[in-house]
């Protein structure tokens, strides 16, 4: 394995999440922010801060904090904000076993935080968690989010200090899969998809090879990856979504407004997002021998990064909505039996009131949001290969 000879000169602790044997400290810390009991009042109105406190007094290592705080906010957020979660997969894995989670990307915090709450509920340990630096703002943030187990992905630099970056990265995941025995969840591209399209990038590929040896099958097996498909009924953030793509088109780069992405975050959790469902993949193994057959490595990379996708297409659940998008996309009532009239007025309904409040051509918006609901049916009934 390459990380062998590279771990010594590599500095990986500025990405770490927070230890155990930091963890009650750091939980001390956070109490004594303001922030703490404004997020307390937030998710739990009637909680006093003696109950706070006296929840916050448990944490003595990650688990406890995400056990005691995050998997019962995360509860009460869907809740709040959905229909109901189911799962399915998770029958095909084994608990003891550590697995790199290549999920598509919805949601900036959800995504990783409902596998964390299936994966407990499901007999499992959690995962580690990339999270953009961006996303790091310092302070309590920063240790809120070392302390839920995150560490943290730099997005930004020169072409020198991406690479290394990228090597620390894939060094890290890899120790965490395979020396440490723990699980990581990795989104499929970097930032959510905004026109519910799911594709692995090839680059998230091969900067997990970075840190591998010189058999590209082999150190892909070591990882034990396995694609997770998450589905939202209602897109979360669909209405900036929808806004961020068509800015794009219009001005050709769209620049973010500072604390965007909080307000995604804050958005994603109070959203509507109806039935919520994921899925599980098999862990990529059988494939290799077909990948390895390859000629090049760039050959095997976009080989994997498509039995990745075909997967997370397969195993995405669709709802009456994609149906209805894809209906109205073509022209057409192809798929009539999957949803009922009332239900595409609702829909329509919907998207209009969205754009109603939105910045642009309403039509151009409309048809936006029509592809976005409407690309995972296509991705669905098209292979990588045909969509590549």
């Amino acid at each position: 394995m390459k990380s062998n000879s590279m771990d010594k000169n590599l500095n990986l602790a500025a990405m770490r999440p927070h230890s155990d044997h930091d963890a009650r400290e750091v939980m001390q810390r956070m109490k004594n922010d303001p922030l703490f009991m404004q997020l307390i009042k937030y998710i739990w109105p009637d909680m006093t801060q003696e109950e706070a406190f006296e929840k916050a007094d448990k944490v003595n290592k990650n688990i406890d904090f995400q056990l005691e705080f995050m998997h019962q906010a995360i509860r009460t957020i869907l809740e709040r904000s959905s229909a109901g979660l189911s799962c399915s997969g998770f029958e095909n894995l084994d608990p003891n076993k550590a697995y790199l989670f290549i999920a598509n990307h919805r949601d900036i915090l959800l995504d990783s935080a409902i596998l964390q709450v299936l994966l407990v509920e499901q007999g499992f340990k959690t995962t580690e968690i990339s999270f953009g630096d961006n996303l790091m703002q310092g302070g309590f943030f920063n240790d809120f989010g070392k302390l839920n187990r995150m560490f943290t992905v730099i997005r930004e630099g020169n072409n020198r200090e991406l690479y290394e970056m990228s090597l620390k990265l894939s060094t890290y995941i890899r120790n965490t899969v395979v020396e440490k025995n723990v699980s990581v969840w990795i989104a499929q591209r970097n930032g959510r998809t905004k026109d519910g399209s799911d594709f692995t990038q090839n680059g998230l590929i091969k900067m997990l090879n970075l840190s591998g040896g010189e058999n590209f099958t082999e150190s892909v097996k070591q990882l034990n990856i396995v694609p997770l498909s998450i589905s939202y009924e209602y897109e979360p953030c669909d209405g900036l979504k929808v806004q961020e793509t068509y800015l794009s088109s219009v001005h050709s780069k769209y620049l973010k407004a500072p604390g965007e992405d909080l307000n995604s975050i804050i958005s994603g959790i109070k959203q509507q997002k109806g039935r919520i469902h994921m899925h599980a993949g098999m862990p990529i193994e059988k494939e290799l021998i077909e990948i390895e057959k390859k000629k090049n490595e760039n050959e095997k990379i976009k080989e994997l990064a498509a039995v990745i996708d075909e997967q997370l297409y397969t195993n995405y659940h669709l709802w009456p909505l994609n149906y209805i998008a894809s209906d109205i996309a073509s022209e057409s009532d192809e798929y009539r039996a999957f949803y009922t009239e009332t239900e595409r007025e609702n829909f329509i309904a919907y998207i209009k009131q969205k754009t109603a409040k939105l910045q642009g051509d309403d039509l151009a918006m409309f048809n936006l949001f029509i592809a976005m609901y409407s690309n995972p049916l296509k991705s669905k009934k098209m292979s990588p290969k045909q969509l590549s």
